[in-house]
């Protein structure tokens, strides 16, 4: 399997380069040649573990030896604190399913403990160096902060936008000392972070001067690893209510997760609909029920890890949209660029994607969704969830169970929690950062001052 760049002006390249390339040299997203169809598998899969389901898919997309890459997903899933990984349970109309076992309480650790554990297995091989360099609206932060921290080959650096991060989330960061760690707080927002951290990949002296690479889900990686629990949920929910399809409501704002469930209902997997969930911030339902794509401005809720207006991933999407037309993707990207817009013409219908149904959960919403779970049915809800199930509430389908995407543990989120149920939300990992000492250097968002801080650190 070969990866080409959305802009087209990349050449091919396997995998393992794929992955310590991040954003393609041409400034577009790295993609694999083709998708796989597996319809004919699901009835044997349906019957594996988590681990064995995940080492299917990625087979098809890597090229590492069989016994290396059962290695690499075994050692990824010892430090979750669920055996099945990722647990699917009915609760009221739908099935939750739950991603946040893993070491940092959140939906990010699925994929960042593969990519870490990656990164460190190529770089040996290679006697090579990587500094990573992310932005995060929180999870993917000290999701990956966790992954790398203390390894020897790796220095990660990650931006989060100052002030703007759940307290919880913020503490997860900066509170990992290790000497190869560095967080940095700028003064702006998430779309700040994103923008200074394209700029310094498309540097190419500067990205191949101190090998820049990359965590966020511009790495196709993050992406093909959250392919996995699609499948693994849908097809167990299929086996134990006898539906022939499912439908998956996914809180979004990076259009990461969503988009590895686009990938895997291309693949085969029997999917009704993609309920896309947003906040307030929601360039990407209007985009879904336009065909424009236009920029507003960012608003702070209760859901901060979805307080986004540029979607990194959105570019994968449009690419298939667009017939795989390298030319036309660059032009519309460069339209957005330049107007902070584009726009593609609706079907018939009147909708973009008759895969995709958009939805918006409100900051009232939120509240109202996590107070009534609580109440109703003993289950507690993390704000961006809640997003999610008020959303998917809106198009439950017979015949299709509906599978609502839990991207993090309550307890990350105490304060929409307390205003909700009028109750703490508590965790041992958390409990544990409370007088935890911390370390952050807090910058402007300018690319100038983060590219001067990281050559100072790697010299």
């Amino acid at each position: 399997m070969n990866y080409i760049s959305t802009r087209g002006r990349t050449p091919p390249m396997g995998f393992q380069d794929a992955v310590l390339t991040g954003l393609a040299p041409d400034g577009g997203l790295l993609i694999p040649t083709e998708l796989p169809r597996v319809d004919d598998r699901l009835e044997a899969w349906s019957k594996l573990s988590y681990q064995d389901i995940t080492f299917e898919i990625l087979r098809l997309f890597v090229d590492l030896p069989d016994a290396d890459l059962r290695h690499l997903i075994e050692r990824s899933y010892m430090t979750f604190r669920h055996p099945e990984i990722a647990p699917a349970w009915p609760v009221g109309p739908v099935h939750i399913l739950e991603l946040f076992h893993g070491p940092t309480l959140a939906f990010k650790d699925i994929a960042l403990q593969f990519l870490s554990n990656f990164f460190e297995y190529i770089l040996k091989r290679r006697d090579g160096h990587l500094n990573i360099l992310g932005a995060t609206s929180g999870d993917t932060g000290s999701a990956a902060i966790h992954g790398v921290r203390g390894r020897e080959r790796i220095n990660i650096f990650i931006m989060h936008p100052h002030g703007r991060v759940a307290p919880l989330q913020e503490k997860q960061m900066t509170s990992v000392l290790d000497s190869n760690v560095f967080n940095i707080a700028v003064e702006g927002t998430f779309d700040d972070c994103q923008r200074i951290m394209k700029t310094l990949f498309n540097d190419l002296a500067f990205k191949q001067r101190h090998a820049l690479g990359a965590v966020n889900s511009v790495n196709w990686a993050r992406v093909l690893v959250q392919i996995v629990y699609y499948f693994s949920s849908g097809l167990y929910v299929m086996q134990t209510t006898g539906a022939k399809e499912v439908q998956f409501a996914v809180p979004t704002g990076n259009f990461g997760d969503v988009l590895a469930g686009y990938y895997a209902w291309r693949m085969g997997l029997p999917i009704r609909r993609l309920i896309l969930a947003t906040n307030e911030n929601d360039i990407l339902a209007r985009f879904f029920e336009t065909g424009v794509y236009s920029l507003g401005k960012v608003v702070p809720t209760l859901s901060p890890s979805m307080d986004i207006q540029v979607a990194s991933n959105f570019e994968r999407y449009l690419y298939c949209k667009v017939g795989g037309d390298p030319a036309r993707l660059t032009g519309l990207m460069n339209d957005f660029a330049a107007r902070g817009a584009l726009s593609i013409p609706v079907g018939p219908s009147g909708r973009v994607d008759e895969l995709f149904i958009p939805g918006v959960g409100t900051t009232a919403d939120t509240l109202a969704t996590i107070r009534r779970y609580d109440r109703e049915h003993g289950y507690l809800l993390d704000p961006h969830t809640a997003v999610g199930v008020r959303v998917a509430e809106q198009h439950l389908a017979p015949g299709a169970p509906t599978i609502c995407l839990a991207t993090a543990h309550p307890a990350k989120f105490s304060q929409a929690i307390r205003e909700a149920t009028g109750r703490e939300a508590r965790h041992e990992i958390l409990d544990n950062l409370a007088h935890a000492p911390t370390r952050c250097e807090v910058l402007p968002a300018d690319t100038g001052a983060i590219k001067a801080f990281i050559e100072q650190r790697v010299g």
